[in-house]
């Protein structure tokens, strides 16, 4: 648990410094670290990173970086496909949810290793379609896997609505905060949330989060970066580990059961 705890205040620093990519790394660590579950820890990380960002959101508002429009666009297809995500993770084992969480992990450490930030081609301007589509489908991310997707949002925004990066950042963060609330309606009926974990996690994360703040004006967020990736990655290539044998048995076993011609 104390563990836990230190990795939850890891990833309230890195959403402070880094601007995302903390959120991936919540379910892992709520399985392997604090006892829970896949199906279990995907809505805790929803109420989590939904919290976390919320305030984010609110920071970010203050000072005029949230496109309200956009926020409404991307949420109202955002929720509905967060709902439908959330009534999928309940058909998928365990082990096969992680190994998916892995592999969206291991495309966040290459995208936080090799990518650029996004730049806008043009005025602010959220075309509905298009904004609907990226919306849904980011919305769908969230919901089935629990993570915010604002390595996904913030190039979408920049792309999509034509937002400037910090307008693109305090924007996904609104996003986040509904997509991750469409997601918690969708795993309700599934069972009862462990809110007393929930919230010392929460309290934790935002700890890092407020110390993160000063430290972000200090540090090189590039360096700091590239080691998140590398730690990404790796906790990644444990998960596979953990799980890979859960898909590969049940093959061998049903070749193993077939007889002899």
């Amino acid at each position: 648990m104390i563990l836990a705890l230190i990795l939850a205040v890891g990833i309230g620093l890195s959403l402070s410094i880094l601007g995302g990519g903390g959120s991936i790394i919540t379910v892992p660590v709520l399985v392997y670290a604090a006892g829970q579950s896949p199906q279990q820890a995907v809505p805790m990380s929803l109420a989590i990173v939904g919290a976390v960002s919320a305030v984010g959101a609110a920071i970010q508002a203050r000072v005029g970086l949230v496109h309200w429009k956009a926020v409404l666009m991307f949420g109202a297809a955002g929720i509905p496909g967060a709902w439908v995500g959330a009534q999928l993770t309940h058909f998928v084992s365990p082990a096969a949810l992680l190994l998916m969480f892995a592999a969206l992990m291991l495309l966040v450490a290459a995208k936080m290793w090799f990518g650029k930030k996004p730049v806008a081609d043009g005025a602010a301007n959220c075309h509905p379609l298009r904004c609907a589509l990226a919306g849904v489908a980011v919305g769908f991310v969230t919901g089935f896997l629990g993570v915010g997707g604002g390595f996904l949002l913030v190039p979408a925004l920049a792309m999509a609505a034509h937002l400037p990066i910090k307008t693109a950042v305090g924007t996904s963060l609104a996003i986040i905060a509904l997509n991750s609330l469409g997601g918690l309606i969708g795993h309700a009926k599934h069972g009862a949330l462990n809110w007393h974990l929930t919230l010392v996690f929460l309290a934790a994360a935002l700890v890092g989060t407020i110390a993160g703040i000063p430290l972000a004006r200090r540090v090189s967020a590039d360096a700091l970066t590239r080691g998140f990736a590398v730690f990404v990655g790796a906790v990644a290539l444990f998960v596979v580990a953990e799980n890979w044998h859960a898909l590969v048995r049940p093959s061998l076993n049903s070749n193993s059961e077939q007889p002899n011609q």
